[in-house]
């Protein structure tokens, strides 16, 4: 069906900023949709199938940083409530169980033949030494339900791990599991972000940062590669101070092929996967698969389009 008043879109989100753009692009255009703010919603099993025409998941793991961790969970409950129901969602349950686990995110590029820095996942803070052994060092320990880097640390030595361990100072996350994984210096400090949209490729950008942040969300990168300072309209805080350049970019066709093999394995409609090259011997690596795409900031400057009006298309046309 296609959105009206009485079956609007629905978008289910969490962040109070992420998404202002995405909205503007709906009221300008007038399309019917309702906003499902995830930390305070509830349904009642007995009512039956729900209104809309469709939803989209615009849930985020890292929402216990924000108060809202209550969100993470119950949504899993939700998905498969709407799934139950026949509701068409854009990352549905498959796509959020994938983006609210690293550990299943390495056992699907496993399963698909491609590479990513070795790991062990651990349920107890105790483990991590064990776990460490045979891996090459610098290790992280990265939780199982992260986002925006939250919780990565990274350690020089066994020792220093094993320290942290005993001291038992090592946050496992709030699923209590978490990987240690080697830690990949990327050549030239940058990474590469593909995003998707209904699981094929719309642009790529390339991302710099110091070795020390595990924060890379690309609604906050704040300057172009040439210096030039973004508009970050998705999420006003303290651009400046994060130190994060972009450029846009264009990957070689194997591995925009790959991208799409990984998103559409996962499920996920609208997301992107990260990569970097190990500057040590050149080898790829991918490392993150993301359900929730929030797109660069001051996309028409970087990748020459609005990815947001491109979303609403697809939104328009899912909807149908």
């Amino acid at each position: 069906m296609s959105a009206t008043l009485e079956h609007p879109l629905a978008i289910y989100y969490e962040h109070p900023d992420w998404f202002r753009p995405l909205f503007e692009e709906l009221d300008r255009r007038r399309v019917p949709y309702v906003r499902l703010g995830a930390a305070s919603h509830r349904f009642d099993t007995a009512d039956g199938r729900p209104p809309y025409s469709l939803v989209f998941n615009r849930m985020s793991p890292s929402a216990y940083l924000r108060g809202a961790g209550n969100a993470i969970f119950y949504t899993l409950h939700y998905l498969a409530h709407l799934r139950r129901h026949g509701v068409r969602v854009i990352n549905g349950y498959d796509a959020w169980i994938t983006e609210t686990s690293k550990a299943l995110q390495l056992s699907l590029l496993q399963q698909l033949g491609l590479p990513f820095p070795a790991a062990r996942v651990i349920n107890h803070v105790a483990q991590a030494p064990d776990a460490a052994r045979g891996l090459r060092f610098p290790v992280v320990l990265k939780p199982n339900i992260g986002g925006s880097g939250a919780g990565v640390r990274r350690f020089e030595t066994p020792g220093q791990l094993e320290q942290a361990a005993q001291a038992g100072t090592l946050d496992l996350g709030i699923d209590h599991t978490a990987l240690v994984q080697e830690y990949i210096p990327a050549a030239d400090q940058r990474i590469v972000r593909v995003e998707v949209l209904g699981g094929r490729y719309l642009y790529a950008i390339r991302i710099y940062a110091s070795g020390d942040s595990f924060n890379l969300c690309p609604a906050d990168v704040c300057q172009t590669v040439g210096g030039a300072e973004l508009v970050r309209a998705a999420c006003p805080v303290d651009a400046p101070k994060n130190n994060l350049r972009v450029e846009g970019y264009t990957p070689p066709p194997d591995v925009v092929a790959q991208v799409e093999c990984i998103m559409q394995a996962a499920h996920i409609d609208v997301g992107g996967v990260e990569y970097m090259i190990d500057g040590r011997d050149g080898r790829l690596y991918f490392y993150d698969v993301n359900a929730l795409s929030n797109f660069v900031a001051d996309a028409p400057r970087v990748v020459g389009f609005d990815p947001f009006v491109r979303l609403v298309d697809y939104l328009e046309r899912e909807a149908v």
